[in-house]
């Protein structure tokens, strides 16, 4: 199999990049050495600083792909930490600038709590018509065969890029069998989410026998469930992580079906009194040395990231990333207060915006249900929906041309108290227009805010 990223670096345009570019408006400056869309996208995932997540099997039932990355892609490459950080307190704002719009990813999945296929499928569409641009399917149960039934029904009826999580399956198996883990069994169910068309995958290879004793320090060892499965393997067999040390064995299956590779932040913080530790930037290490193995084999890959990070502290992890590991960020909120839950939507949402400012592609979802369990349809919308926000919020800031041309429009059709075309402009229409039904008002504009004192009225402030 001839993967997206050989491809682009021979210089071909897959039907997936051109379906992929055909969703981006892309503004070049005059100077620009291309000014087609499809040779940009195919440039960038030469370079690895973008990924099409497109699994052969999934592209044969309909996937339309999309591309995720692109930030700090020109200006980081060939800077120092210190340069790059330099760079952007001198006010050197092209250093966060991106073309590819910020996308988001919603989780959903069964639990052995709650093992419902039809509402899986449900929160499925939900997420994607609130505006989520992947879905991952993060299902835990004690029934093995129900997790593949559940996989393969979601990804049957899925359009969208669909992400698993491996390892949670792997243990699952192994603890039915009574074993430990081990590499054998793990690669059995890496290669069937392969076959079934899953096109990226999040793998915990970045943790190694070092980083237990990096721990102690921590009120949170690990947050991570596959994490917490590989730390506990370690520290059982006093062998180190299989995700690491047949990691080539991994890129080959990777490779045929041209999976991405979502490398696993096993260590992200779990609470800001953990975040930006030793054992977070050891792991961020590993990783970057691991993307570069991916590359050489063919194989696209992306990092993922925190998590509980302070509000000042989420410029500097997003340039560690970058510096470090030169490929598309994905991030989990970052959340910068740990007591906002059942809001945790909303923390996520302002900490999402910061970090992909800076240079985050890629936003996971929080919801509502966040620290406390597994969440219900209408917190699956409103976490799509907050993550949605914050993509928006930066999009506009880094001046990408879809997103500033959206909410102007919006602001003229405000100004000239177009409901109609306000309702057409909004991220969420639908949600707009059932907001706009419940105003019982005795005049032709809906608005009960300010009625005849409204400060828009007085066209005549316009008037020399």
């Amino acid at each position: 199999m001839t993967t997206q990223l050989e491809k682009a670096k021979k210089g071909i345009i897959t039907k997936e990049i051109k379906k992929a570019a055909s969703n981006e408006e892309i503004e070049f400056y005059e100077t620009s050495w291309t000014k087609d869309k499809n040779e940009y996208v195919a440039y960038l995932i030469k370079n690895g600083w973008s990924v099409i997540p497109a699994n052969k099997e999934h592209i044969k039932k309909g996937l339309e792909p999309i591309v995720i990355g692109d930030k700090h892609s020109v200006y980081i490459v060939g800077y120092s930490e210190e340069q790059i950080v330099k760079n952007i307190l001198d006010g050197y704002d092209m250093v966060r600038e991106g073309a590819i719009t910020t996308k988001i990813n919603a989780n959903i999945g069964i639990s052995p709590e709650a093992s419902c296929l039809e509402e899986e499928i449900k929160k499925m569409e939900t997420a994607i018509k609130a505006g989520a641009d992947t879905i991952m399917d993060l299902s835990v149960h004690n029934d093995p065969h129900l997790i593949d039934h559940i996989r393969k029904e979601l990804i049957q009826r899925c359009k969208k890029p669909f992400g698993t999580v491996p390892i949670y399956q792997a243990y699952i198996e192994a603890q039915n069998k009574g074993e430990d883990l081990n590499i054998k069994n793990y690669l059995k169910v890496f290669e069937k989410h392969a076959k079934d068309g899953v096109d990226f995958t999040t793998v915990h290879a970045g943790i190694t026998r070092k980083s237990l004793g990096l721990l102690r320090r921590r009120l949170m060892p690990t947050v991570s469930r596959g994490g917490g499965f590989i730390l506990e393997f370690m520290k059982k067999t006093g062998k180190e992580n299989f995700l690491y040390a047949y990691f080539d064995e991994i890129l080959e299956i990777a490779k045929e079906y041209d999976v991405t590779l979502s490398l696993g932040d096993a260590l992200r913080p779990g609470c800001l009194q953990d975040e930006t530790d030793e054992a977070q930037l050891y792991e961020l290490e590993i990783l970057g040395e691991l993307v570069e193995r991916a590359r050489e084999k063919g194989v696209q890959v992306m990092i993922e990231g925190p998590g509980h990070i302070p509000l000042n502290k989420i410029p500097k992890n997003i340039l560690l990333e970058k510096s470090l590991c030169k490929a598309p960020f994905y991030v989990l909120g970052p959340l910068g207060i740990d007591n906002a839950a059942p809001f945790d939507h909303i923390a996520s949402a302002i900490g999402g915006a910061l970090a992909a400012y800076w240079g985050a592609d890629f936003l996971c979802y929080v919801t509502p249900a966040e620290h406390i369990g597994l969440p219900k349809l209408e917190e699956v919308k409103q976490g799509v929906i907050a993550a949605k926000i914050a993509a928006s919020i930066a999009d506009y800031a880094l001046g990408n041309k879809k997103v500033v041309k959206q909410s102007n429009e919006m602001s003229i059709a405000r100004a000239q108290f177009n409901w109609s075309k306000m309702a057409e402009l909004s991220l969420f229409p639908e949600e707009f227009k059932k907001r706009l039904k419940k105003e019982k008002t005795k005049t032709p504009h809906p608005c009960s805010m300010c009625k005849h004192y409204c400060p828009l009225k007085r066209k005549d402030l316009l008037e020399e």
